[in-house]
């Protein structure tokens, strides 16, 4: 039996994917990550506002995403016993309350408070949105999650247009506009909180098993691996993110709105990219979607640091297509190595990639500061090279193989 028919046998014959909540959860998402990604969208002008040194712009970037790497694992684990109906539009308050205060910010000490708010609101909607997403599957789990998470990339890349021509025009004040997006969210996923709550009521709402398909040895392995993979592109995508328009400026010259048009250039990759990864994962297996994506970008990255303006851009829209497509897969994979803990896995595993892009963005300030953005690049661009370890990932043949047993 191959893993295809496997994935089938193993799918519930009644499941039907629903997609008005997956495209509703993945619009809510996009509003989420808009709002987030104002905040590296307008480094620059909080940079000349404040008199920012780089290692002061990172850690802003580690405030915000740290507090959502910390919370993101717990809450998941608190909502995976006992779920809270509406704790995503709660999420999406807070992240109003941090744009009004990055709006509004006298002192450095504020942009941080704003920064945590933002990264809390992100915490809480991670993992049940997450949740949501896999019940509204009807067993396309990578679909399910590439919709969900392009909704994201989707929002990601839209930040910086929304600051080149909003924020930076009008200054920094104008942050408070984005109010109306955070209030929108909130009435959008209050419906769907009912939704998932009637959801979780009905009978044989959950047909996973909560059997580790591999012993408890093998799973921590297998997720220790998953988790150096995600350290691996998410290092590499915070220096993209977080300094690439940095990069533009001060290698090629080009201005501040021009930098920010480059950067929602890759985010529109990035945001292509995991569009594609799931729905192949689906087809062929998340192990050799992960297999391609981490290992596949290394001749990309490799050469980013010796390219001209023009293929600078050409790499960077093939290290997000590449590079995204993995993160669906990973998602999956955890999922499937430990069943009924959807709301955990998801915390963790997005937890940890906001963890190591705050650290990293924090860290590769400090690189920057000391020997030059260019140095940054030519480091990273080795990162890939630890896609090596998806030799060490278990097949997910057999588990399917355990799970149509059981079934039958």
């Amino acid at each position: 039996m191959t893993a295809i028919d496997s994935a089938a046998v193993t799918r519930p014959a009644t499941a039907k994917i629903t997609f008005s909540i997956l495209l509703a959860v993945s619009f809510c998402h996009l509003l989420n990550d808009v709002m987030q990604s104002l905040l590296p969208a307008i480094y620059p002008m909080l940079k000349d506002n404040y008199g920012l040194a780089f290692w002061q712009v990172g850690l802003l970037t580690t405030a915000f995403q740290g507090t959502a790497s910390l919370l993101q694992p717990v809450i998941g684990f608190y909502t995976d016993r006992r779920p809270v109906t509406h704790s995503t539009s709660a999420g999406m308050a807070s992240t109003l309350v941090g744009l009004v205060l990055l709006a509004y910010a006298h002192t450095y000490a504020v942009l941080l408070i704003g920064a945590m708010l933002v990264g809390v609101g992100s915490a809480v909607f991670h993992p049940e949105s997450s949740r949501i997403a896999r019940m509204a599957s009807g067993g396309r789990h990578g679909l399910a999650q590439s919709l969900f998470q392009v909704g994201g990339n989707f929002g990601t890349s839209l930040g910086p247009l929304l600051a080149a021509f909003i924020v930076l025009p009008q200054g920094q004040k104008s942050i408070a506009w984005f109010g109306v997006v955070a209030l929108l969210g909130i009435v959008i996923l209050w419906r769907v909180s009912e939704w998932g709550t009637r959801a979780r009521a009905r009978p044989n709402a959950d047909p996973e098993a909560l059997h580790l398909p591999f012993s408890r040895a093998r799973t921590n392995w297998a997720l220790v691996t998953l988790a150096m993979l995600v350290f691996s592109k998410y290092i590499y995508m915070a220096s993209l993110t977080s300094y690439y328009t940095f990069y533009t400026m001060q290698k090629f010259g080009v201005s501040v709105q021009q930098s920010q048009l480059l950067l929602f250039v890759f985010l529109g990759s990035v945001a292509a990219g995991t569009v594609l990864g799931g729905p192949i994962g689906d087809r062929f297996g998340p192990k050799t979607v992960i297999w391609f994506s981490i290992l596949g970008v290394l001749p990309f990255t490799l050469a980013l640091p010796y390219a001209n303006l023009h293929w600078t851009i050409a790499l960077s829209v093939a290290i997000g297509l590449i590079l995204s497509s993995a993160f669906p897969a990973i998602i999956v994979f955890a999922q499937e190595l430990v069943p009924g803990r959807v709301g955990m896995i998801a915390g963790i595993f997005f937890g940890f990639a906001f963890g190591m892009a705050g650290i990293a963005a924090a860290v590769l300030g400090v690189v920057a500061d000391a020997k030059g953005i260019d140095y940054v690049y030519d480091v990273c661009s080795y990162l890939p090279l630890l896609g090596l370890l998806t030799v060490f990932l278990p097949s997910m043949n057999h588990a399917k193989s355990v799970a149509v047993g059981r079934i039958a």
